[in-house]
């Protein structure tokens, strides 16, 4: 394997542990990295690749954003509620008002472009 290849399949690697990681932890979103991870395996490992794309839960994110550029209701819906949990908790632990509001501005950037993806054509 050469050294570039090395190196996208250790950000696949990477990116598909944080994917992983951020199906129970709030503040790590699950579709990027996943995404990241099919195009990071896409140019490194074969194998790999073709793993995640027929991957059962992966599988159908990765060609819904592929295809359509979209993301189902359920993930749109647990992102948002991720993230209006994570407001919450910030707000209940008293976070210092810049972090809060540094907050409010990227999660309500985050929600808006999750949001404004369509829904896939099997969805509608």
């Amino acid at each position: 394997m050469t050294p570039q290849r090395a190196a996208w399949f250790v950000l696949g690697v990477s990116a598909l542990g944080l994917g992983i990681l951020g199906v129970v932890v709030p503040l790590l979103p699950t579709t990027p990295f996943i995404l990241l991870a099919a195009f990071a395996f896409s140019r490194s490992s074969e194998r790999w690749h073709r793993w995640l794309i027929s991957h059962r839960t992966f599988g159908p994110m990765i060609e819904d954003w592929r295809a359509y550029g979209a993301i189902s209701r359920r993930t749109k819906a647990a992102s948002t509620l991720a993230m209006a949990a994570v407001l919450g908790i910030s707000a209940v632990l008293a976070v210092p008002w810049p972090v809060f509001v540094l907050q409010i501005l990227v999660l309500v950037a985050v929600a808006a472009f999750i949001l404004s993806r369509p829904i896939p054509p099997s969805q509608s």
